[in-house]
Parts: structure tokens; sequence; C-alpha cells
């Protein structure tokens, strides 16, 4: 059974930082590219960022470039977001995702909420 398991959220004044982790088993994770996602209130699912199965090739949406940092440790099949400048704006319930293809995703985890707010 897949699973994903989320970590790391929580409050934080705007230009705060905060490092998100995500646990996977379930499945052989050295094989696979891994996303984030994200759903603010109200609005549905935004990709975030994506890394391919070895590491070496990331990709952000535009909203986010420059300030987050997506990265992985097979060896603990483990799923990082290093998120520094935060704003109000990217207050939402983060998730990782497994086969994410453009409005969803075909395993994602229950989710870790980040609040960005004064």
């Amino acid at each position: 059974e897949v699973q994903l398991v989320e970590s790391g959220g929580g409050l934080v004044q705007p230009g705060g930082s905060l490092r998100l982790s995500c646990a996977a088993s379930g499945f052989i994770f050295s094989r696979y590219a891994l996303s984030w996602v994200r759903q603010a209130p109200g609005k549905g699912l935004e990709w975030v960022s994506t890394i391919d199965s070895g590491g070496g090739s990331t990709f952000y949406a535009d909203s986010v470039k420059g300030r987050f940092s997506i990265s992985r440790d097979n060896a603990k099949n483990t799923l990082y977001l290093q998120m520094n400048s935060l704003k109000p704006e990217d207050t939402a319930m983060y998730y990782c995702a497994r086969e994410w293809y453009g409005s969803g995703a075909n395993y994602r985890g229950q989710g870790t909420q980040v609040t960005v707010s004064s």
C-alpha cells in the first residue's frame, strides 16, 4: 500500500521559513518522480514543484521559483520542501504526490497545513 505522510507545517510570519517532509512507504521510492502540490481554502489543487527520481532535475511553479527548494533522500525514502521568504498567499494545505497528472494525482498524503500570517 502506497503511503505518503507529510509533516513540518505550521504558523509562520511573512518572510519566514519552513521545511516540509514527506515520508514514503509501500513502493520503490527511488523509481518515481515526486511532487508537492497545495490547496488554498476555496481553491483547487495547485502544482508547486516536482523532482525526478534521482533528484537531478527539479521544476517549480513561477509563484514559488527562487523561494522554494525541493529535494529528496532516496536512502531515507523522504521528500522535502524548503520554503523561504514565505508570503500570505502561500497559505494552503501542502501535499506530497506521486504521479501528478496536471489536475490531480494518483497518490497523495493527508497534507500538512502551512499558514503565513502576522
